[in-house]
């Protein structure tokens, strides 16, 4: 199919206009719709597919998808539909997510235009279901109609599924919706929420609280009242500490997981920062360093579990011990100005760019990443005191 690839940033991705027929065989519907007397059953979920499962059930909990309100809903988008001459039925883009990485090729002679495989398997809707789901029993009493109807769809592809979690969450972040809460509180507060989740977020929200973090409110929870400048979002920030106890959490669930083991793992996040803090003084919350931006705060994190895996005990000593250890990266501290950091550590993106800011901290600082960064499945976690 033909496709623009659209760039902003770091992030690529693809803007497709699909006609409504051949885009209905192409997506999957993991909530069920309804019309008169008809109905859509949602699609059974694979195990392993932890994104389509979460929005699932964000959607089966919140109120405003519920089968009434769902029925309401699908209702008045397909009358649209019906009723609509000279407005376009679906002025806005769907969201299609597929992590199958998409081998796009450009036209003869054009920078943005090429054509775009469809994925193997069918596409996640990150946001559309509904005029979707309304745009199928439409095609249902309207088929000729319904075939001169071109959706235009926005098309995130060879993404995690954090990626796709957090599109989620930050599109549907409406009072009509979900409410402006924090992923972090999606995970910790709901009773399905995965184990590992819950745990790494409850990391992530002693970070925000505790008066000794580093990081006390300088995460974005997108609707905190505090009016410092942030650093990270809290996504982001629970990204990286997740990606951390995943590798981790065959070991640390054989022991306790609750309180203690939490308070355990945010100790070490924030004598690691501190430590951190110390080694790089002049360029910390500097805005003409790139230090407490997100893509080294992250890689930073990454160098956190590295070490904690090596050397986490005791954690007396631990933060003049680990500055040590980082004392290296102050010399280097020139290198993390604004000015010429994306050429000093030029990559094709954002998460190339975390990656190799990763492996130049770990390198300078004589730390070796863990087994799971160099072969996923393989995982150390520190050992317990």
């Amino acid at each position: 199919m033909i496709a623009t690839q659209i760039r902003q940033k770091d992030a690529v991705f693809y803007f497709v206009a699909y006609p409504s027929e051949d885009l209905l065989r192409k997506v999957r519907f993991i909530s069920r719709f309804y019309d008169e007397g008809e109905q859509i059953k949602p699609e059974e979920i694979p195990a392993e597919d932890d994104v389509a499962h979460f929005i699932a059930r964000v959607e089966r909990s919140e109120k405003a998808f519920q089968r009434a309100l769902s029925k309401s809903k699908v209702k008045s988008i397909r009358n649209f539909y019906e009723t609509a001459i000279t407005q376009p039925p679906i002025p806005g883009t769907v969201l299609l997510f597929t992590p199958q990485r998409l081998s796009f090729e450009l036209l003869s002679g054009n920078e943005t235009v090429g054509n775009l495989p469809d994925p193997q398997e069918k596409f996640l809707i990150i946001d559309g279901q509904h005029r979707l789901a309304a745009l199928s029993f439409y095609e249902r009493t309207h088929p000729a109609e319904a075939k001169s109807i071109y959706v235009p769809c926005v098309i995130f592809d060879g993404r995690s599924e954090d990626f796709a979690t957090e599109m989620f969450v930050i599109i549907n972040s409406t009072p009509t919706r979900i409410n402006k809460s924090h992923l972090v509180d999606l995970y910790e507060r709901v009773s399905w929420a995965e184990p590992d989740r819950r745990f790494a977020a409850r990391v992530a929200e002693m970070l925000y609280v505790e008066a000794d973090s580093p990081l006390r409110y300088r995460i974005n929870r997108l609707g905190g009242r505090s009016k410092q400048e942030k650093w990270i979002l809290q996504a982001e920030l629970f990204n990286e500490i997740h990606r951390w106890v995943k590798q981790a959490w065959a070991q640390i669930s054989k022991g306790e997981t609750g309180r203690p083991e939490v308070e355990r793992y945010y100790a070490m996040v924030r004598d690691f920062l501190k430590a951190a803090s110390q080694v790089l003084e002049e360029a910390w919350g500097n805005e003409d360093y790139m230090v407490t931006k997100p893509v080294t705060l992250k890689a930073m994190l990454r160098v956190c579990a590295d070490l904690a895996a090596q050397d986490p005990e005791p954690a007396e000593g631990r933060i003049g011990r680990w500055s040590q250890r980082l004392a290296p990266w102050g010399e280097r501290l020139r290198e993390f100005r604004n000015e010429g950091f994306y050429e000093r550590f030029a990559a094709k993106g954002q998460v190339e760019r975390v990656a190799r800011l990763h492996r130049e901290l770990g390198r300078l600082a004589g730390i070796t990443p863990r087994g799971g960064e160099r072969k996923e499945g393989q995982s150390v976690a520190p050992a317990a005191t």
